[in-house]
């Protein structure tokens, strides 16, 4: 059967719609029919779009994970900034997504994260996908800047990049849980010092 725009634009709203509530409350938590009702999608026909709840959490995380990169690729390349700019611009951004309220299905890496690592495979594969392109991008953004000399590191930029990527995801974490940005602004700060800025 030929994909159609108005089933390419379904199952997108559905995505997006369950991106936004799974920021909420979780993979576990939220069942499909809430998914779809809050779509304004029939209930008989999830599986017209996805396999399985699993296919759906792997396609979700799929789909935010390309949105994602999409806004970081435009952040890291702005033109006429050094490198070392732009990667605090990400940072800057990300401290301004990770809303300790609500984030809007902006943070579904941190949220998501733990819990469906263990649940499904296919999920964590699609996590680690997600995540690895993130940390290249990081990577690629740090060799920019040793190359135009605005910023310098100890070590290799892959190991750095990988680091950051990790605190910033733990900070995120501990953000939500003391309810604070503090967590975030100290990681930012320990940021500049691993960058030499």
């Amino acid at each position: 059967m030929p994909v159609t725009t108005r089933t390419t634009d379904t199952r997108r709203i559905i995505l997006e719609t369950a991106q936004r509530i799974m920021a909420r409350k979780g993979y576990s938590a939220v069942g499909i029919n809430e998914v779809l009702a809050e779509a304004g999608v029939p209930k008989g026909s999830f599986y017209h779009y996805f396999a399985s709840k699993d296919a759906f959490g792997e396609a979700i995380l799929k789909n935010y994970f390309a949105d994602y990169l999409t806004d970081m690729d435009g952040i890291l390349a702005r033109p006429g900034q050094p490198a070392a700019e732009r990667l605090m611009a990400y940072w800057q951004q990300w401290r301004e997504t990770q809303s300790i309220e609500e984030c809007q299905g902006k943070c579904l890496a941190v949220k998501l994260g733990a819990e469906v690592a263990d649940l499904s495979e296919s999920m964590r594969l699609a996590l680690k996908e997600g995540t690895g392109a993130i940390v290249d991008r990081i990577e690629r953004t740090i060799n920019s800047g040793l190359e135009d000399g605005s910023l310098s590191v100890d070590g290799e930029a892959r190991d750095v990049a990988q680091a950051l990527y990790d605190m910033w995801l733990g900070a995120s974490v501990m953000a939500k849980i003391h309810r604070s940005l503090e967590p975030l602004d100290t990681v930012a700060a320990v940021t500049r010092r691993l960058l030499h800025l």
